[in-house]
């Protein structure tokens, strides 16, 4: 007597298993693997369905269905009992574990994809339901979730994290454009020689007028020893000698030895 299953798209496949789990590795097995997925392939389309409102394509939900459905058909035991129960938790499971690894730009601990799904749901059914026109509120959503309010919080701040957005993307503001990588700050590298700069000042004070020349014009300036020599009317060995000689003395009053061209 056939065996009774419980959705349309069930057939009755009971002998191709025995026959499959009889066949070794091989063209006849893959023929008969083949024919079974084929057979079943209804079932997994209707699961893949379940999942159509969580952002993903439809035919992209289908082939992942396909493939829980070609490794429950492969590792199936009929021996154990009827198909439909083993191969329904395989298709969904691929189907989940879809949606956890492939589906979110950043990667999010399982648990708040979780909690994102339950708010996102008991939001959905609040605002479904006949006779409430509100918003649903955090009470409500974690009454009927039943969640915590602080999981509801997760679950929320989740909500609008399911995909990340490209610094290309152009926003606009009273009328311009712009795109939010304009926005976003940036280090500034100066900030990093202020203890420098003040370490040095007081060294900088302390030089006769002709040193702390010869230093504006070596670092801020950035003129070349022979043309400040030219300009003082001097060697570029003596330049050289007075450089060397200011530049320690500046590093001995800061006490912590910071270049002057970095201080500069």
């Amino acid at each position: 007597m056939p065996v009774r299953h419980p959705h349309d798209d069930a057939p009755d496949t009971e002998q191709d298993f025995v026959r499959l789990a009889a066949t070794p590795a091989g063209t006849a097995r893959d023929v008969l693997i083949a024919d079974l997925v084929v057979a079943w392939l209804p079932m997994a389309h209707r699961l893949a369905r379940k999942f159509r409102d969580k952002g993903e394509s439809l035919d992209d939900l289908r082939q992942v269905a396909a493939l829980g459905l070609i490794k429950a058909v492969d590792r199936y035991d009929p021996a154990r009992g009827v198909f439909a129960p083993y191969a329904v938790p395989t298709i969904t499971g691929e189907l989940r574990r879809h949606f956890r690894d492939h589906s979110w730009d950043v990667h999010v601990p399982r648990r708040v994809q979780e909690l994102r799904n339950r708010v996102r749901a008991a939001h959905q059914d609040l605002t479904n339901r006949p006779g409430h026109s509100q918003e649903p509120d955090m009470e409500e959503i974690a009454a009927q979730a039943g969640l915590t309010m602080d999981d509801v919080r997760r679950g929320m701040a989740a909500w609008d994290s399911h995909s990340s957005l490209s610094l290309d993307a152009e926003l606009v503001d009273s009328g311009d454009t712009y795109s939010l990588a304009d926005v976003l700050g940036r280090a500034e590298p100066e900030y990093d020689l202020i203890d420098d700069r003040e370490a040095v000042k007081a060294g900088l004070a302390q030089l006769p007028p002709r040193e702390r020349e010869i230093l504006y014009l070596r670092y801020f300036e950035e003129m070349t020893q022979s043309q400040i020599a030219r300009q003082m009317g001097v060697s570029q060995m003596h330049i050289s000698r007075l450089i060397s000689r200011s530049c320690a003395q500046v590093r001995a009053h800061a006490g912590t030895g910071p270049a002057v061209r970095q201080a500069a």
